[in-house]
């Protein structure tokens, strides 16, 4: 016989209220259970301890004869210490970007950084100019024009 530990939702239509019980995997979700081992609230707030109800004597017995629990009842055990916390995937490898988005945002992002690397020059350029010396400039003394001679 093959044990889970998952959720049997109660309560009414947009009032969604969950049993947490041990049962065989082949039974249907809301229908018969081994035993009711606690209750789960989503409606109440994270902070309210009425929330999550937990009966971790029997939990823990259910766990050392093998029974699985469900990725939400994990995270719910886990929360209370009885689990390892599950590894959780921030970003599914669907939604994952393709190539070619991935090529797009790389070129920008190569171009941004050229833009900036040459404002860097120019502002580098602009700042040595003015703390250079100016350039002194000889003037060629002025010779007068030769006038035609009146003769």
């Amino acid at each position: 016989m093959a044990l889970k530990i998952r959720l049997a939702r109660g309560g009414r239509r947009n009032l969604p209220y969950y049993r947490i019980v041990a049962t065989d995997s082949r039974n249907p979700r809301d229908g018969r259970f081994l035993e009711k081992l606690g209750t789960y609230n989503p409606l109440v707030s994270n902070d309210n301890p009425n929330r999550v109800t937990l009966n971790v004597e029997r939990i823990k017995y259910w766990l050392s004869q093998g029974a699985v629990p469900s990725d939400r009842v994990t995270i719910l055990l886990s929360k209370a210490g009885l689990v390892e916390a599950p590894k959780r995937i921030e970003t599914p490898k669907q939604s994952a970007p393709k190539a070619k988005a991935v090529e797009r945002t790389r070129e920008k992002a190569e171009k941004a950084e050229k833009a900036i690397a040459d404002a860097e020059a120019a502002k580098q350029a602009a700042a040595e100019a003015a703390a250079a010396p100016a350039p002194v400039v000889e003037e060629a003394a002025a010779e007068p024009a030769a006038e035609p001679a009146a003769e």
